[in-house]
C-alpha cells in the first residue's frame, strides 16, 4: 500500500470515529438532549449493546490465530513498564507525593479500549483483529484495577492507613465480578467451545444490538467528555499524556513485534489498544483515592483530543494488510 493510499485509508476510518465523538460532545455541551441522556446511553451501551457484540464475536467470528497468552503478555508487559515509569516520574520528575503514584500510573496506562479501541480496531483491521482485541479487553480493567489498588494499599500500609485500601480492594473485586464486558467475553468463549453456535433468531437479535455498540459508545464518550476539564496542573497532565499516547504504544509495539513476534494481527491489537487515550476508569480510581484528580481529569479530555492525531500515526504505521 502506497503512503498516500495508506493515509487516506487511515483518515477514512479515524475521521468518522472522532467525528461521532465530537457530535456527542457538542450535543451534551449545548444541552440539545435532556439531562441524563448521556448516562442512559452509556448504561445501554455497556450493559446491553457492547456485551452482545462481544459475546457474538467470541462465538461466531474467525479467531485471531494468536495465542491469548501471547496477547496478554505483550499488552500487560507494556502496561507494567509504563506503570513503573509513571510511578518514578510522579516522585522524581513531578515532585509529587508517592500517594499520587497509583492514580497517575493508572491514568498513564488505563486506555479507553472499549469505547475507542474496539470501534477503531473493528473499522480498520476488520474481523481478524476483533477476537484478539476482545481477549485483552476482558482482562484490561480487572488487572489494572487490582495493580492500582495493591499499590495504593502498599503505600497506605507504609503510612499506617492500610485498612481503607483493603476495603477498596473488596469493592473492586465485587465490581469486576459483575462487569458485563468481562462476563460477555468469557461467556462467549465458553459457549464457542460447545460447538452449538447461535440459533438464527438469537444471532440476529444480538447482531442488531451489537450494531448499536460502536456508534453508541462513541457518542457516549463524546457526551462524557463534558465531565472532564483541563485544569492548571499541566506538568502532570503532560506526563500522563506523553506516557499514554507515545511511550506505552511504542513499548507495546516493540514487545509485540520484536520480542514476542506475535505477527501482524497480534501486533495490531496490542499496539492499537496501548495507543488509546486515558479512559474514565482512571478518573474513577483517582476520585476514590482522592489523589491527582485534576491532572487525571485533564488527561482524559486533552488525551482524547490529541489521540485523533497520535492514533492516526499509529494506524498509519500499522496499515492494514
Amino acid at each position: 500500500m502506497t503512503q498516500p493510499t495508506a493515509m487516506l485509508s487511515v483518515l477514512t476510518v479515524v475521521t468518522p470515529v472522532f467525528g461521532i465523538i465530537l457530535v456527542g460532545f457538542l450535543v451534551a455541551q449545548r444541552r440539545w438532549l435532556p439531562e441524563g441522556t448521556g448516562k442512559g446511553l452509556s448504561d445501554f451501551t455497556f450493559t446491553i449493546a457492547m456485551p452482545a457484540l462481544l459475546f457474538r464475536t467470541m462465538v461466531t467470528v474467525e479467531q485471531s490465530g494468536v495465542p491469548p497468552l501471547g496477547l496478554l503478555l505483550g499488552y500487560f508487559s507494556a502496561n507494567l513498564i509504563t506503570w513503573v515509569l509513571a510511578s518514578y516520574a510522579t516522585t522524581r520528575l513531578l515532585r509529587r507525593p508517592i500517594a499520587d503514584a497509583p492514580s497517575i500510573a493508572m491514568a498513564g496506562c488505563f486506555g479507553n479500549t472499549v469505547m475507542l479501541g474496539l470501534p477503531l480496531g473493528t473499522a480498520y483491521f476488520g474481523n481478524p483483529a476483533v477476537a484478539a482485541i476482545a481477549v485483552i479487553i476482558a482482562l484490561h480493567a480487572p488487572i489494572l484495577w487490582i495493580i492500582a489498588t495493591l499499590q495504593q494499599e502498599w503505600i497506605s500500609r507504609t503510612a499506617g492507613t492500610g485498612d481503607r485500601s483493603w476495603g477498596r480492594l473488596r469493592e473492586v473485586a465485587i465490581d469486576l465480578a459483575t462487569n458485563p464486558i468481562v462476563f460477555a467475553v468469557i461467556a462467549g468463549s465458553l459457549w464457542r467451545l460447545t460447538g452449538l453456535g447461535l440459533p438464527v433468531v438469537i444471532d440476529k437479535i444480538m447482531a442488531l444490538l451489537g450494531q448499536a455498540a460502536v456508534p453508541g459508545s462513541l457518542f457516549a464518550l463524546g457526551m462524557g467528555l463534558t465531565r472532564f476539564e483541563v485544569r492548571t496542573d499541566l506538568s502532570a497532565l503532560s506526563v500522563i499524556t506523553l506516557l499514554k499516547l507515545i511511550v506505552m504504544p511504542a513499548i507495546a509495539w516493540v514487545i509485540a513485534s520484536q520480542v514476542l513476534a506475535l505477527g501482524p494481527v497480534g501486533t495490531d491489537a496490542v499496539t492499537l489498544l496501548a495507543a488509546c487515550p486515558t479512559g474514565a476508569n482512571a478518573f474513577l480510581f483517582a476520585s476514590r483515592c482522592e489523589r491527582a484528580v485534576g491532572p487525571v481529569s485533564g488527561a482524559i479530555a486533552a488525551g482524547t483530543t490529541v489521540a485523533a492525531v497520535t492514533i492516526s500515526i499509529v494506524l498509519l504505521m500499522l496499515s492494514p494488510r
